[in-house]
């Protein structure tokens, strides 16, 4: 006899598995075999080989670890592992449909496995297998802009319904309903992000639950003294004027490190700056933590710290409480945040009210990542899950957290205690920032 609560999860997360995975299908609906195999960046693989390691994922923990079954398509496994060919490599690919073949095979078994799999022992790994195709799917996401930015068409991307066409032309019906998500607007143009305080003293930090990373790990009571905190994310508006004042060209504003990479890469504005007005009030994207830092500078602020911006977004100082998303414990839907590619771009940061953080701040999750302060290190009771090399071997002093997910981030992988992680000068992500004091 199955209990209720085993039950429950399983039906859990067999809905998990497969929103996700109709989230990663919609994502490959109208690509063209040269932008499935081509780098986009020298850093960052193919996207095409992004969906075969899914599939190689999924297989490797779930059915050869857990189930003991042999290996699906065997032959793709030593082009689709992570520590095997360096990322110029995996250029070779098989065509989309075979890939997707591999996807169909290997879910097709996991599926079966999951109606006699002991769920209450692993619960953590399934959570893990679907947050994990939710981060492949988010840089198969920032890929394809850095595609469309060379293409001359980053402003602009296909709407569902053009996505939705192009999959049932070929054949391929994954169940993706024909929904439309609209660009929400401005209320008022931004000029300035009120300062929100929040009072010194001791809140809950991290995650324990079983959909909990090992980076998120454990639990465990922060003490801060008071500080304030933007309400918005800094905007394209208010970046503009860092632009106009010669930011990328007075070094007052940048620490040497921030120097240094800067006449090493001669930028002077955000990866994925454009001059179209109707982006005024949406968050500035595409900036590398050296930028946000000489923009805090300019301003006479700071970057938050890691644990200060996830006290503002989760901790509710009047009931001392914690809370899973900024607005509550409700799960991440259209009308709370700009997530899941509904949109396939920014939004105003003021779009969302709904999804305010007990505090006052808007726009903590999805949108854009946000830099913080945090280099990216150990909780207390750390352990590795489901590896090693998942996040202790970035514990190297060299990484910088960022927080809140963006507009590609799945529901599955939005909460305010997730971290995420790059080096301070990489600005092909969708990162954007706020300001502290």
């Amino acid at each position: 006899m199955i209990s209720k609560s085993i039950q429950s999860c399983r039906e859990a997360i067999y809905h998990d598995l497969q929103q996700c995975r109709r989230g990663t299908f919609k994502l490959f609906a109208d690509i063209d075999n040269d932008t499935f195999c081509r780098q986009a960046h020298p850093d960052f693989s193919p996207v095409g080989w992004h969906l075969g390691h899914i599939a190689y994922t999924e297989d490797l923990w779930l059915l050869q670890r857990c189930a003991g079954l042999k290996p699906v398509f065997p032959e793709y496994h030593q082009l689709f592992a992570a520590d095997i060919l360096p990322k110029k490599q995996r250029v070779f690919l098989p065509a989309l449909p075979e890939v997707e073949l591999y996807l169909d095979a290997v879910r097709k078994k996991v599926l079966d496995y999951l109606e006699v799999a002991p769920i209450d022992e692993q619960e953590r790994l399934w959570r893990f297998i679907i947050q994990h195709e939710s981060q492949h799917c988010e840089t198969v996401a920032f890929v394809l802009q850095m595609h469309r930015k060379k293409e001359g068409r980053h402003d602009t991307d296909l709407d569902t319904d053009t996505r939705i066409n192009s999959l049932q032309h070929r054949g391929i019906n994954r169940g993706i309903k024909q929904q439309k998500f609209p660009m929400p607007n401005s209320r008022c143009p931004i000029t300035d992000s009120p300062a929100i305080e929040i009072p010194g003293g001791e809140f809950y930090m991290g995650s324990d639950a079983a959909e909990a990373l090992d980076n998120e790990r454990s639990r465990h009571l922060c003490y801060l003294e008071a500080y304030s905190i933007d309400r918005y994310p800094v905007t394209c508006r208010q970046y503009r004027d860092f632009m106009e004042s010669n930011g990328y060209q007075n070094p007052d504003w940048w620490s040497a490190d921030g120097w240094k990479w800067l006449q090493s890469h001669l930028v002077d504005r955000p990866l994925y700056w454009s001059e179209n007005p109707a982006f005024n009030n949406h968050p500035v994207c595409g900036v590398s933590w050296y930028e946000a830092e000489a923009y805090c500078n300019f301003t006479g602020k700071r970057l938050p710290s890691e644990a200060e911006w996830e006290k503002a977004a989760s901790w509710d100082t009047t009931n001392q409480t914690y809370r899973i998303y900024p607005w509550g414990e409700e799960q991440p839907n259209g009308s709370l945040c700009n997530h899941g590619n509904n949109m396939a771009n920014t939004s105003p940061v003021d779009a969302f009210p709904k999804g305010a953080s007990a505090a006052g701040c808007c726009d903590m999750l999805g949108n854009v990542w946000e830099w913080t302060a945090s280099t990216f290190e150990a909780y207390p009771g750390f352990e590795s899950y489901p590896y090693r090399g998942y996040s202790q071997v970035y514990f190297d002093g060299e990484h910088r957290v960022l927080k809140g997910g963006s507009w590609a981030t799945f529901p599955q992988a939005l909460r305010s205690s997730f971290r995420n992680w790059y080096y301070p000068g990489v600005r092909q992500i969708i990162a954007g920032f706020r300001c502290a004091k």
